[in-house]
């Protein structure tokens, strides 16, 4: 099966600063897959390449079987984009917005749109310009889905949701990965992957430093384990278990990080009278900030650039004021 998404020594240079750096990626058709780092690593930098909003410096990348620059407006409008922050036109209701989206998508998605908006509270009639963040967001939301696109790319699309909408959102998400779409969802909110993404990549200095699934991330966050014994215990008794590392005993207390079974760990303690154990799985966050220990220089990686207007990501010639996502 074709990738949804595949890139090789991908890069994009902005004047003397590289934002990409030789990214390879591959995302499989129906997956979905989250995209993390910290602003800067290069996430958005990777969406607009997608999309053909940026054009690379070198390298190759391919959605949906094809070039994005070769596919035009037909391959985008098999495709769901919703950024990180769009402009909307001032002057329009959402409803009106919505509506001359999916005429531009030759009526696709313009079915959906009343579903979709009373799923998420979104009043229809009301300007654009009197919206609050949350819900422009709303109806950033609604354009992205309302056309069931094959390939969803995300970016950061719950960030001024609250906790009910962003669940309302994550069944979106489920209900697109029931009909074998594509999810590419790219966040910093760690727990917000951990909780729809099947697979995960991380990158850094723009270069993908890791991929894997969320449950094989999870177990190589491992725990942080807290012993408190009736009397003081040898540190070295507990020196070289399986899966242990950074091990601290004060006096009758220990601490540790714990990978794998805790087996061994707990034969060991069991030697002892223990009074009290505490465990704690460690976030993604956790482990996503251990591939960023050793950082790069701030000028080694460039902030994200500006999207050029977005009338040239969707093939069609929009009014003055208009943003245009197809």
């Amino acid at each position: 099966m074709t990738p949804a998404i595949r890139t090789v020594g991908l890069v994009k240079d902005y004047g003397k600063v590289r934002a990409l750096d030789g990214l390879d990626l591959e995302v499989e058709s129906g997956q979905v897959f989250g995209f993390l780092g910290p602003n800067g690593a290069g996430k958005s930098t990777t969406i607009r390449l997608l999309l053909d909003l940026l054009r690379p410096t070198a390298g190759t990348v391919e959605v949906l079987g094809q070039s994005p620059r070769e596919g035009g407006p037909a391959l985008r409008a098999r495709i769901g984009y919703l950024p990180g922050e769009l402009g909307l036109p001032s002057r329009k209701t959402a409803g009106e917005y919505l509506h001359y989206l999916a005429r531009l998508r030759g009526g696709r998605g313009a079915a959906r749109i009343d579903d979709l908006a009373k799923r998420f509270g979104l009043q229809l009639d009301r300007p654009l310009r009197a919206l609050s963040k949350g819900n422009k967001q709303k109806v950033t939301i609604v354009q992205a889905f309302m056309h069931d696109p094959e390939l969803l790319v995300l970016d950061e699309p719950t960030s001024s949701l609250d906790p009910l909408l962003q669940m309302e959102f994550r069944r979106l998400v489920d209900e697109a990965r029931e009909r074998r779409a594509t999810v590419f969802l790219s966040s910093h909110v760690l727990a917000e992957v951990e909780e729809i993404a099947g697979s995960v990549a991380i990158v850094r200095a723009g270069r993908v430093v890791d991929i894997d699934d969320v449950r094989a991330l999870r177990e190589r966050a491992g725990q942080d384990v807290l012993i408190r014994f009736a009397s003081p215990v040898d540190a070295a008794e507990f020196a070289g278990l399986p899966g242990l590392t950074d091990v601290v005993v004060r006096g009758t207390t220990m601490t540790c990080r714990l990978h794998g079974e805790p087996d061994a760990l707990l034969r060991v303690a069991m030697a002892h009278h223990v009074v009290r154990w505490q465990s704690q799985d460690r976030d993604l966050e956790d482990l996503f900030m251990d591939f960023y220990r050793d950082v790069v220089p701030d000028d080694a990686v460039a902030p994200d650039a500006a999207p050029p207007p977005d009338d040239a990501a969707a093939g069609a010639v929009a009014p003055a004021d208009e943003e245009v996502v197809r």
